[in-house]
């Protein structure tokens, strides 16, 4: 599709700003805002940043790419952008985890929620987060760089350097990198999908019980932001994943531009669904 690069940098170049102008809007609210200096907030701050490392991390040089044709690049920079690209989805994975257990903390005990969730205690569960996607991610580039060292081509299908866009051009045995890969990936979209699930269904059950409907309805408008975020997250990755894996017939540039919008949507609709939902932002 490189006679519509021009036409195509215009809506990935509009995207990306107004993800950038969203997310330092909410850093700059909350930072300002001493009423916002809360748990559910600190949350959403660490959300924010890992929105803009995500979109910086691809959108720079996939623009210098429509627009100068700057195609090349180097394999510890392409290694460097795997490893931020896939770390930080799992460190957002984390939070959208830590989002949940606040909100269930807030809503079933709010007595004791800021005694819980201290600053102290949030910062230790955003840098749980970072550390978990540090280890599981870390490996992923050592074990292309020690493991697969000759390849049939050196040309991604993807403007990203995305770590299975990688590992299918190698020439060597790749059944170890592709198992790992499965396997963070199940620990990852799986198991927390299955934790945030737990998580909402009790939070629900206590909203049920709630004594009026207007307390209900408030409580459900919190957490309903927390959904539509995470909605937002997981299904363009599960969708760009499974493509990946086992969508041979669909056609290249779809699955390209999929993979694109997967690392777009997030860091645009976040601001949005939290400005929206959020009558204190």
């Amino acid at each position: 599709m490189q006679y519509l690069h021009i036409w195509l940098s215009i809506p990935f170049s509009s995207m990306y700003l107004v993800a950038v102008v969203g997310i330092v809007a909410i850093l700059a609210v909350i930072k300002v805002e001493c009423s916002l200096h809360q748990p559910m907030y600190f949350f959403l701050c660490m959300l924010a940043v890992i929105d803009l490392i995500l979109s910086t991390s691809t959108m720079p040089k996939l623009l210098a790419f429509f627009w100068f044709g700057a195609h090349n690049i180097d394999l510890d920079a392409c290694l460097t952008q795997m490893f931020f690209i896939h770390c930080f989805a799992t460190v957002e994975s984390g939070i959208f985890l830590a989002m949940t257990f606040d909100r269930y903390v807030a809503i079933s005990d709010p007595l004791r929620h800021t005694l819980v969730l201290t600053h102290a205690a949030v910062g230790l569960l955003g840098l749980a987060a970072l550390l978990r996607g540090v280890l599981y991610i870390g490996p992923l580039p050592l074990m292309i760089r020690l493991r697969l060292p000759l390849y049939r081509t050196q040309i991604i299908a993807h403007s990203y350097c995305e770590h299975m866009a990688i590992v299918t051009l190698a020439c060597g045995d790749t059944t170890v990198n592709n198992l790992y890969g499965m396997g963070i990936g199940f620990l990852v979209l799986i198991l927390d999908s299955f934790a945030i699930t737990t998580s909402c269904v009790m939070t629900f059950r206590v909203v049920t019980g709630l004594a009026t409907p207007e307390a209900r309805l408030k409580t459900l408008g919190t957490c309903s932001s927390h959904i539509c975020a995470i909605l937002v997250f997981s299904i363009p990755m599960a969708v760009s994943s499974l493509t990946h894996r086992f969508g041979h017939h669909v056609p290249p540039h779809i699955h390209i531009l999929l993979a694109n919008l997967y690392l777009l949507i997030p860091p645009i609709l976040n601001p949005v669904v939290y400005a929206v939902h959020t009558t204190q932002i």
